[in-house]
């Protein structure tokens, strides 16, 4: 019996590293494999659309995938088993990055090809999943802690995101203690266009408010402030639009102050007072006309052809 036993225990020690290798590898469908089910809908989309921006811009090839267990396998095999099967990264340059994540076994995994070893360190690694991504997953928030991670490989790679042991990113982006909008991931071309558009726009407005005398510039200046919020904030991100809108909130009245100084905008502030409008470089200002309370070419409040027969009365003290 104990020569029995002892071949039963053998033939399971044996039998144990091969079971551990039969975790099935997923077929490569996408930049994200969530095998596992636990990222939304919405952030599969997101992390989506971050790699293939990333990708197309370094060539660099991120793919994240998430399964239930590993069932005994350790992730530094299985990630080198997925690495080699999907050959992440280009042939000549191995810069590939594989991000694994296996709730079941609470473990991660940040594999990185030869090529990106030295920008990616293992060090730098590390500290990603300890600082951004355990934190998030110990809270059951797995969009926000795979999100954190993937944002910080990309910003490395491509030098955006210090990697020193000193660099304070312990909170990822888009997660701060206050309300935060990352930037949209888009080519720098079409955020200049899209940008020269939009501040076009209020920028024309901006401008009619500075140049027009009386309560109608300042009416302007706070009407504007939204605009002046809301369209930098989805272009640039919420941190820059901070500054944007900073930068109108202070400019304006000091550059109001200063262009109420001048002698054309004094003499345009007697007109709307005598007259009742004025006239500057071609646009008439009516206050009280159009939707927006003053700038036409005509029209404005005016008598409807009346005339006067004398009555009335007149008194003096």
């Amino acid at each position: 019996m104990n020569r029995i036993a002892c071949a039963l225990l053998a033939l399971c020690w044996l039998a144990a590293p091969a079971a551990a290798q039969d975790t099935a590898i997923p077929y490569l469908s996408g930049r994200v494999v969530d095998q596992a089910g636990i990222l939304s809908i919405h952030a599969r989309e997101r992390l989506a659309f971050m790699l293939q921006a990333h990708e197309r811009a370094t060539g660099n090839q991120i793919v994240v995938i998430t399964v239930p267990t590993l069932g005994g396998e350790s992730v530094e095999d299985y990630s080198v088993r997925v690495f080699e099967e999907w050959k992440l990264g280009s042939r000549d340059k191995d810069n590939g990055v594989l991000i694994l994540v296996v709730p079941q076994d609470r473990r991660i995994r940040i594999e990185v090809g030869y090529g990106l070893e030295g920008t990616l360190t293992d060090a730098t690694a590390s500290r990603i999943i300890r600082d951004l991504m355990t934190p998030r997953f110990r809270e059951g928030n797995y969009d926000v802690g795979i999100e954190a991670g993937v944002t910080a490989v990309i910003q490395i790679l491509e030098g955006r995101r210090s990697a020193g042991a000193d660099a304070d990113w312990l909170a990822p982006e888009g997660e701060s203690s206050g309300f935060h909008v990352r930037a949209p991931d888009m080519p720098l071309a079409e955020r200049i266009l899209i940008g020269a558009f939009v501040f076009g726009i209020i920028g024309l407005f901006t401008f009619i408010g500075l140049v027009t005398p009386g309560g109608m510039g300042w009416f302007l200046y706070f009407f504007l402030i939204p605009f002046w919020s809301m369209f930098p904030m989805f272009i640039f991100g919420s941190g820059a639009a901070l500054k944007i809108l900073g930068t109108y909130a202070v400019l304006y009245p000091l550059t109001k102050v200063f262009v109420s100084r001048q002698s054309w905008y004094q003499k345009a502030q007697e007109d709307l007072k005598n007259k009742g409008y004025a006239e500057i470089g071609g646009m008439v200002i009516r206050p009280g006309s159009g939707s927006a309370g003053g700038f036409s070419s005509g029209g404005g409040f005016s008598g409807g052809g009346g005339r006067s027969g004398g009555g009335g009365a007149s008194g003096s003290w």
